[in-house]
């Protein structure tokens, strides 16, 4: 049985996160390589956050909130549009993704990828929080991919 896995071809687990995936940079999503998905999973849900945050920032950064991706995607490229899912609020106040912006040091950031047991109705407006409380009893499987950043 394989268990989901989540990888990227632009930095490996634990690895830098390419300066141009930066807030300040081009701000767009690294790539991402989905596999082991199970088969009874009716959607994917990713979450991108920075712990690291909780001192200088006061709460955990949220990044990026994305739900009801196709649960045959085996890649999310560069600079997605999202097509097909649905995109929520980051702590940056805009819908998307929002890259890595530490304020003092280098930050570690969570890609958490979820297989869910259906779809959820949720809209544009949704934040992590929110979708986590959606996802509560839903989750089959879930797995995380780790990349640092520095200002």
């Amino acid at each position: 049985m394989t268990t989901l896995q989540l990888t990227s071809p632009a930095f490996a687990n634990g690895d830098p996160i390419p300066d141009k995936y930066g807030y300040t940079a081009e701000n767009v999503n690294p790539p991402l390589e989905i596999d082991g998905v199970p088969e009874e999973a009716k959607s994917l849900a990713l979450v991108m956050d920075d712990p690291d945050a909780a001192e200088p920032a006061g709460k955990i950064w949220d990044h990026w909130v994305v739900w009801n991706i196709d649960p045959t995607t085996s890649t999310i490229p560069e600079a997605w549009n999202a097509s097909g899912a649905v995109q929520g609020q980051n702590d940056y106040g805009e819908q998307g993704y929002g890259g890595p912006n530490p304020p003092d040091s280098e930050h570690t950031y969570r890609f958490r990828l979820f297989a869910l047991d259906q779809r959820l109705n949720l809209d544009t407006n949704t934040t992590k929080d929110q979708l986590e409380s959606a996802m509560d009893g839903t989750v089959i499987d879930e797995t995380q991919l780790e990349g640092t950043y520095a200002p």
